[in-house]
């Protein structure tokens, strides 16, 4: 890491990040977590935080939680958070999918899930995270009319999301298959590998119904 990404983990952890909670504890107040009430995005691997940034300041009137594994990506973040004043930013670290399980119900407004491992040998496809319980999961915690983003520049993983996002009886697909690509989504350095590759990219926005 830089010194700027290690004096922001020294002195911007304590406020703005948590690691996963236990899994027998209470689910996690997120008005508490972030000092109101306000509607609440969850970011799931958000990287080095450049698209969880740009999002939360152009979206102050809502509150980002965003989950990674990569310490230098968490600690970049605060760096933003610190560089744009954002105080609708929490990060945590971890796995997602127990922070997930320790959320309240019908508590989010909404899922991003932009460019996940796509885990592209047959044999690792059961560790995708868009699969069938897992989308279930994630689900439950949107509250109703709340909306699931992926995008991915995995054609094949793309396909099998959908399936899998059609597939859900609680959800309903916002566009006749794949959606326009939104304006509110940044590029990210995926994107831009993918532009690079000549590799489309594919958004999938579903609502809670």
């Amino acid at each position: 890491m830089t010194g700027r990404q290690l004096d922001a983990m020294d002195q911007l952890w304590p406020v703005f990040g948590l690691t996963v909670p236990e899994p027998a504890g209470s689910p996690l107040d997120l008005a508490d977590l972030f000092g109101r009430r306000a509607p609440v995005v969850l970011e799931i691997g958000s990287g080095m935080g450049d698209a969880t940034a740009a999002m939360a300041a152009d979206d102050p009137s809502r509150d980002y939680l965003a989950v990674e594994v990569h310490t230098p990506g968490i600690a970049n973040l605060l760096d933003l958070v610190r560089r744009h004043g954002l105080g609708n930013v929490r990060i945590v670290e971890g796995d997602a999918l127990e922070l997930v399980r320790g959320l309240p119900v019908d508590a989010l407004d909404a899922v991003h899930v932009f460019f996940p491992d796509p885990w592209p040998k047959t044999r690792h496809h059961k560790r995708r995270l868009i699969q069938p319980a897992h989308v279930a999961l994630l689900r439950s915690r949107l509250t109703p009319g709340g909306t699931l983003h992926c995008a991915t520049d995995w054609a094949e993983y793309a396909e099998s999301m959908r399936r899998t996002l059609d597939d859900d009886p609680g959800l309903v697909n916002a566009h006749p298959g794949y959606a326009p690509r939104p304006a509110h989504r940044p590029v990210t350095k995926f994107e831009r590998r993918a532009r690079t590759a000549s590799r489309d990219v594919f958004d999938l926005i579903y609502h809670r119904v």
